[in-house]
């Protein structure tokens, strides 16, 4: 299931590069959501529709970005890593510089969460604490411009080229199970 913001993905679990470049597009949506939240409140109280896009998104970096870190550690790194193909070394290098990102940006991603949960509990946020709240968010945004880049203009392309189609189709039906329902899954179990 994917969160909203105003179309639908481009792409399905058919196409799973093309998946992963359209959560790239809802990462930056809901990170510029939490930007702007920040700097045009600057920690004073939340309207309705503030409190709601703050929820949404926090709730987005929660829920369904760690799927998309999934979709990459667990079903395509290994596959490129797998790969016999003398373009693959490369592309690991850059799986590396990928893997060191995600494991940053979850620190950050967890300051970010308690800060804006704090904010939605107390109403407004200290002054300090916004100041924390932007520091990370500009790292984060810093680091997914370039990161996001790399995967969209380089890793993608070249794993097109590297994986079979069969490979493809096995990341994307592994992208649909980490998003099948909970009730789904216990009906498997």
């Amino acid at each position: 299931m994917f969160l909203k913001i105003g179309k639908p993905p481009e792409h399905d679990f058919d196409e799973p590069l093309g998946l992963l470049s359209d959560c790239h597009r809802r990462i930056e949506y809901f990170l510029a959501v939490l930007v702007a939240i920040t700097d045009q409140l600057d920690g004073r109280s939340l309207d309705a529709t503030r409190r709601s896009e703050l929820q949404r998104a926090l709730t987005y970096f929660t829920i369904a970005a760690p799927k998309h870190t999934a979709d990459e550690e667990e079903s395509l790194f290994p596959r490129l890593a797998a790969s016999t193909d003398a373009e693959a070394a490369e592309a690991l290098d850059l799986v590396r510089r990928l893997e060191r990102d995600h494991q940053e940006a979850d620190a950050h991603h967890r300051d970010v969460e308690t800060l804006g949960r704090r904010w939605l509990a107390d109403g407004t946020l200290a002054e300090s604490d916004v100041r924390d709240q932007r520091r990370h968010l500009a790292h984060l945004s810093d680091m997914y411009r370039d990161h996001i880049a790399a995967e969209d203009h380089q890793l993608f392309p070249a794993t097109k080229r590297l994986l079979t189609e069969t490979a493809l189709r096995s990341i994307g039906r592994e992208m649909a199970a980490r998003r099948l329902p909970i009730s789904a899954e216990r009906d498997r179990e």
